[in-house]
C-alpha cells in the first residue's frame, strides 16, 4: 500500500481554502495512480466518507470531488491526528519528502518503487505550508526520500503530482521488466 499524506502546516483550528484546494488536487492524483490519500492534522470532524462529501460541495476540481469520494467509498482515504509517538502502522514505513534529504535516512524513488512493487507499505509525508514538513516529523521518518534527484525544490501541488506519478512509473517499469517486456495497458 503507498499512502500520499498532507501533513498540515497551516491552520490546526480552522479549515481554510488553502486546505480545501490542496485536498481537491490530491485526490485525483491518489486515485490515478492507485495510491491512498491520508491527511494528518488537519482540522476536520467525522468519518472520512462524511469528510469527503463535505469536501466535494466545495470543489470543481476533480470532477466536483468525484475522485476524493471514490476514494473514500473505497476506504482509501484517511484522515489522521498529528502523531505523538509516531504514525500509525498499517500505512506502512514513513517517508519524508524533501529535496534536503539526510544522507543517512535516504531512499531514492527507485528503491522506493522496488520495495512497494514487493509488497511493502510506504506513507509518503508531504508538508502543506510555507516551511515543508516540521523538523520533528523528520526525526520520525525511517526514511528521506528527494523525488527529483536533483534537490530542486517543488511547490507543495507539483510535489502532490510528481511524487505519485514518478513512483508509479517506476513500479510499471519493474512490471514491464519482470513481465519479460510485454506490452502493458494502460
Amino acid at each position: 500500500m503507498l499512502t500520499m499524506a498532507l501533513y498540515n502546516t497551516y491552520d490546526v483550528k480552522k479549515v481554510h481554502e488553502a486546505h480545501l484546494r490542496a485536498i481537491a488536487r490530491a485526490a485525483p492524483v491518489a486515485h490515478a495512480y492507485g495510491f491512498h490519500l491520508a491527511l494528518i492534522g488537519f482540522p476536520l470532524e467525522g468519518k472520512p466518507l462524511d469528510v469527503a462529501r463535505k469536501i466535494s460541495t466545495h470543489t470543481t476540481i476533480g470532477e466536483d470531488g468525484r475522485y476524493l469520494l471514490e476514494l473514500a467509498e473505497k476506504n482509501r482515504f484517511h484522515i489522521i491526528d498529528f502523531p505523538r509517538r509516531g504514525f500509525p502502522p498499517q500505512f506502512g514505513t514513513p517517508v519524508a519528502t524533501t529535496r534536503k534529504p539526510d544522507e543517512s535516512r535516504e531512499i531514492s524513488p527507485i528503491e522506493l518503487a522496488e520495495r512497494a512493487f514487493c509488497g511493502e507499505s510506504f506513507l509518503l509525508l508531504i508538508g502543506l505550508g510555507r516551511h515543508g514538513l516540521p523538523k520533528e516529523i523528520f526525526k520520525l521518518a525511517r526514511y528521506h526520500m528527494d523525488i527529483t534527484g536533483r534537490r530542486v525544490s517543488l511547490e507543495t501541488c507539483t510535489a502532490i503530482g510528481a511524487i505519485p506519478a514518478k513512483i508509479a512509473t517506476l513500479m510499471e517499469a519493474l512490471k514491464w521488466r519482470k513481465d519479460g517486456g510485454k506490452m502493458l495497458r494502460g
